[in-house]
């Protein structure tokens, strides 16, 4: 962390501890019972190891009754901590972005062997994540424990559409969440992340860091493994603005993708990681919806007015499938939808265009897909979503070499 851009009081208890051997940073609040009853689990950690706790919350909220049920320990520090950074940045993701950089000094400043990060909200049922996620890294020598979720048809689409199949195509491991949000990383990954800054003082490259893990994972000596965790809560989606958020999430990943090119180049199948933990599908379905046809206006809407932009991005053939959608049978077909993801990584890399107003122009055929999507999978059961993410997945995978083509002769249009 730049601990100058913290609070004071954090500034003060990270000086004194001078050193611990796990840093937990909760970008959630926890009630003082959830907080104790994790504390609690993490003491029966093996080694006893002395832990740093930065719990988000203002100061003046951490009285001496949040402690209420914590009994005395020397090997446990409970710091208040704001996420984020003072220059209270713009976005939410940007507000979370800077509280993983943030985590990631203060495990730097304090030695520690291991950070372990949770950004979801919390169940009491869930608040085994914590050990799962640090288990792995203290025991067995992981580097990365990166979270396994109960995969629901409406929830983590942009994840489950992009981010995880790419980026197992791309670095040959099947992590599902790569970018987390609730992570376990070792000192080693860590430090090797913050080494990869360009500017090691500038605050706000949280997301980049997300984005580095997993390629660290697949070409460097990075072990690897997942934890299952269950069901996770997602905050509500909304689809009519959704071009900031895929500036912000894809805009990393697609860097990572210019920077690590020789080593991805060279990975052509994917292979299974350790997965912790029994994996079981959810026995029921969320009664979340999306709006299919406001979604698919969205996307016809896109198709009128991008044609300019979408040209200079797309090979000719793949503009001609995007136009034979039709919209009573509206389906975007898995080869379609990855070389549409590959086009749009090769002009952010060529920067054809701006590179924010590029990945603007990406949300319609997003919604296209999650339209697409949605309408196939309306009365699927859990079983079923997990084998169309799997297929997707393995169309990532097949279609590489078209990919890799682009990659080295970007003028040649492979229609």
């Amino acid at each position: 962390m730049v601990v100058d851009s913290i609070s004071q009081l954090e500034k003060q208890s990270v000086d004194k501890m001078g050193s611990a051997d796990l840093l937990l940073g909760l970008l959630v609040d926890l009630s003082p019972d959830d907080l104790a009853r994790m504390v609690n689990a993490l003491r029966a950690l093996p080694g006893s190891p002395r832990i740093v706790v930065l719990q988000n919350r203002d100061a003046a909220a951490l009285e001496p009754s949040a402690a209420d049920g914590l009994p005395e320990d020397s090997s446990l520090s409970l710091v208040p901590w704001p996420a984020g950074s003072s220059s209270s940045p713009a976005t939410p993701v940007q507000s979370v972005s800077a509280a993983y950089e943030s985590i990631f000094r203060t495990g730097e400043k304090l030695e520690v062997r291991a950070c372990c990060l949770i950004a979801s909200k919390l169940e009491d049922a869930t608040l085994e994540w914590v050990c799962r996620l640090i288990q792995p890294l203290l025991e067995d020598g992981f580097d990365l424990v990166a979270p396994c979720y109960a995969r629901r048809r409406l929830e983590g689409l942009l994840n489950n559409s992009i981010v995880g199949p790419l980026t197992r195509s791309l670095y040959g491991k099947r992590i599902q969440n790569p970018m987390g949000p609730d992570l376990g990383v070792s000192r080693k990954l860590f430090q090797c992340v913050l080494a990869a800054q360009p500017n090691n003082t500038t605050a706000g490259n949280g997301m980049h860091l997300l984005a580095s893990l997993a390629p660290l994972a697949g070409c460097d000596d990075i072990r690897v493994c997942q934890a299952y965790l269950g069901s996770r809560s997602y905050p509500p989606v909304d689809w009519t603005n959704l071009s900031s958020l895929l500036t912000e999430i894809l805009g990393p990943v697609f860097l990572a993708m210019e920077k690590n090119a020789p080593c991805w180049q060279r990975t052509r199948n994917s292979i299974a990681v350790t997965t912790r933990n029994e994996l079981k599908l959810p026995s029921s379905q969320p009664t979340g919806t999306v709006e299919i046809d406001r979604l698919i206006s969205s996307f016809q809407l896109g198709l009128r007015d991008l044609q300019e932009i979408w040209g200079l991005v797309l090979p000719p053939a793949t503009l001609f499938e995007l136009r034979r959608v039709s919209p009573q049978e509206f389906r975007i077909p898995d080869e379609l939808w990855v070389k549409i993801i590959y086009d749009f990584a090769l002009a952010h890399r060529l920067r054809t265009i701006n590179r924010a107003h590029l990945l603007a122009s990406l949300t319609p055929l997003y919604l296209g897909w999650v339209a697409s999507y949605a309408r196939e999978l309306e009365n699927a059961d859990p079983a079923a979503v997990h084998r169309r993410l799997e297929r997707l997945s393995l169309a990532y995978e097949t279609e590489k070499p078209y990919l890799i083509s682009r990659w080295r002769w970007p003028d040649r249009f492979n229609p």
